[in-house]
């Protein structure tokens, strides 16, 4: 447990605004995973996807005295996140979709504690990426900020800059697509 660990996002992000590197580091702790895996889902490489986390949150560190609480701070780390890996699809980086392997996978463990019901999670989660992988990316990314970060509508309307009746719209597309896209 950190030393911040008490305080909320927006007054950790406050304290790390005035210089306190133990706020930051709380932040990092707090967002890293989330932010890998939405980046992770959106390029389809794990190993840029690292990288990439990485440089959200040296961008935040940088950008970190702009930040105003009238925007929640974990919408503001996803749109960098975003950007930034929007950024690497269009120069080109792209790679063919790699599904988790089991190293990865155990990297990030289910917490059903039976072993069957492990495996038929993972094979659900399996079947889900490829699913998604085959999604349009607008698809792909307001998909992985409602149903996996679970982010409001006004959220995902922020980090995308759209209104949120498009929001609304778009997300029921997705699903229609994702659910066409399922093995039956």
């Amino acid at each position: 447990m950190g030393i911040c660990s008490h305080l909320d996002d927006e007054a950790c992000a406050a304290r790390a605004q005035r210089g306190d590197r133990a706020a930051f580091s709380e932040l990092v702790a707090r967002f890293q995973d989330r932010i890998y895996r939405f980046v992770a889902r959106l390029t389809r490489s794990p190993d840029d996807a690292q990288e990439l986390t990485q440089e959200t949150f040296l961008h935040a560190y940088q950008a970190l005295a702009r930040w105003t609480p009238d925007a929640r701070l974990s919408t503001w780390l996803f749109r960098i996140a975003r950007n930034l890996a929007f950024d690497w699809l269009r120069r080109g980086k792209r790679v063919g979709f790699v599904p988790l392997d089991e190293d990865t996978a155990a990297s990030h463990p289910d917490p059903a504690p039976a072993p069957d019901a492990v495996l038929e999670t993972a094979q659900r989660y399996g079947l889900l990426e490829k699913a998604l992988a085959r999604l349009p990316e607008e698809h792909r990314e307001i998909l992985l900020l409602r149903e996996i970060e679970e982010m409001s509508y006004e959220d995902i309307a922020a980090v995308l800059a759209l209104n949120v009746g498009t929001v609304k719209s778009r997300i029921t597309r997705a699903r229609a697509g994702l659910l066409d896209k399922m093995p039956r």
